[in-house]
């Protein structure tokens, strides 16, 4: 079972804040999204190119609404999958990396069996179709494997954090290379994204991190008081699955991690077959 080393020890004690009218403000702006979100609950009848331009919005405006701005580095890359299904993986660092995604493409997310569980997001998972992976019983992996590849299949684009937990973004674990087997059982490319939070001069900043014994609420109210972070987020080009799961998952490892370029270019060199399909 994956786990983390990452703590408490690991969010700053001390974090640069936002104004009082700054929060407020933010406060709002999530208090009118949550009053809205019976709109975003009703958008399965809604054709599919509509749908996802409202599920994106509400990504951008939840990532908005607690000070988050998004830098999105694809370097020109931008190319179709020529209708291909998609596996995007990450590293995982928050919750929030859930909307940093759904901000780029909605996608279908493989997730934690509990979050269906949970109050109003249970709901709203349900709705955009999460493959739940429950972490007490992992021999149902397989199950999990299957629908992923089932789903690609017809096209879609599904999305997992291989790490299969949190770590604080200074520390990160390996991507194991289960769910990769997904891609290569469905034939469908890969696309790694590299997911960074920082200060607005660059600077990496842990304070956004979910990990250790937070909640959800205590980890909203840290993230939506700080003054501002940036997500970097880093587009790679879509990878041909080849047929070994774990030298596809060290491909990848390397090209999630925002400060591996070098190594980074070197795979790209090697296994450069199209471009993330993403815009900003």
């Amino acid at each position: 079972m994956p786990s983390s080393p990452c703590g408490d020890g690991c969010v700053p004690a001390a974090s640069e804040r936002a104004g009082v009218v700054r929060v407020a403000g933010r406060y709002a702006m999530l208090a009118a999204m949550l009053l809205t979100l019976p709109v975003l609950l009703a958008g399965g009848i809604l054709p599919g190119r509509w749908r996802r331009r409202l599920q994106r919005g509400y990504a951008r405006a939840a990532l908005r609404g607690m000070g988050l701005r998004m830098r999105v580095h694809d370097d020109g890359r931008a190319e179709q999958s020529l209708g291909r299904g998609v596996l995007v993986v990450a590293g995982h660092v928050s919750w929030t990396d859930v909307l940093v995604l759904s901000a780029l493409e909605p996608a279908d997310f493989v997730a934690r069996a509990d979050l269906l569980d949970w109050p109003l997001l249970g709901t709203l998972a349900r709705r955009m179709r999460v493959i739940p992976i429950d972490r007490g019983r992992l021999s149902e992996l397989p199950g999990a494997v299957d629908e992923a590849a089932e789903r690609m299949r017809g096209g879609a684009r599904v999305v997992a954090f291989p790490e299969g937990t949190t770590w604080c973004g200074r520390a990160y674990g390996r991507l194991r290379p289960a769910m990769f087997q997904s891609a290569i059982d469905a034939g469908a490319l890969v696309a790694p994204i590299g997911i960074r939070y920082c200060r607005a001069g660059g600077e990496l900043d842990t304070a956004v991190c979910f990990v250790g014994d937070q909640t959800m609420a205590a980890s909203l109210r840290r993230i939506v008081r700080l003054r501002r972070i940036e997500v970097e987020v880093r587009l790679a080009p879509l990878l041909e699955p080849g047929t070994d799961r774990r030298e596809l998952a060290a491909r990848c490892e390397a090209l999630v991690r925002c400060d591996a370029d070098t190594v980074a270019h070197e795979i790209l060199e090697r296994t450069l077959v199209g471009r993330a399909t993403f815009a900003s």
